[in-house]
């Protein structure tokens, strides 16, 4: 029988030869993809979030926990389409516009999938109609605008104003983060939640998912 423990830990030490190899194992003992997911792996990267924050892991730890995650997942998704289950939510994420730095953004969405999420990267020098369209004809219901540069916060003001303007804002939360950002600015813009940190947005888009 596969062993749901040497998964668990394969996510968290960021072994994707293992995870991926003990996902192969359940899939073939028709072992429930959703309650593996939900059951173990969400609970492994919220570990890695966990010494994240805590500073006992740092973004090469969290990227290769991310890769291990998104190799099962590639296996289980297909599986999890065809009995119709629904994911955690459904995230546009992208760098606002002037902006090209992704690090973060990256990080970030790997970590969302990583929590079940659906995950829309829109990429780098994100135009606000690229967010409203998003919204409207991919169903987004969290929208994470990512910033790096001073020089580019004012980009999130304006996506967020434009999604008033296109009339999708009261559809979507909007999460913003990026190393100039605070929890003052994104209250001044309006924004419905500040990510200090990669783990910080996914705990943040799952309360305002209603599901954490």
């Amino acid at each position: 029988m596969a062993d749901l423990r040497k998964l668990y830990d394969a996510v968290l030490n960021g072994d994707a030869k293992t995870a991926v190899a003990v996902t192969k194992e359940a899939i073939a003992e028709d072992m429930d993809p959703l309650a593996l997911i939900s059951g173990t792996m969400v609970p492994a990267m919220d570990e890695v979030g966990r010494r994240y924050e805590e500073e006992e892991y740092f973004v090469p730890e969290l990227l290769l926990a991310a890769r291990a995650m998104k190799g099962s997942l590639e296996l289980l998704g297909p599986l999890l389409a065809a009995r119709g289950a629904r994911p955690t939510g459904t995230v546009a994420i992208g760098t606002v516009k002037g902006d090209l730095h992704d690090i973060g953004k990256n990080l970030v969405g790997s970590l969302l999938e990583g929590g079940g999420f659906e995950v829309i990267d829109l990429g780098t020098d994100v135009p606000p109609e690229k967010f409203i369209e998003a919204i409207r004809e991919k169903g987004a219901q969290v929208v994470c605008l990512s910033a790096l540069l001073t020089v580019t916060m004012p980009s999130m003001k304006t996506t967020i104003e434009a999604l008033k303007e296109a009339g999708v804002r009261d559809r979507v939360k909007v999460l913003v983060g990026g190393a100039p950002v605070t929890q003052k600015y994104a209250d001044d813009i309006g924004a419905d939640g500040y990510g200090e940190s990669a783990g910080n947005a996914v705990s943040l888009a799952r309360k305002l998912c209603g599901v954490g």
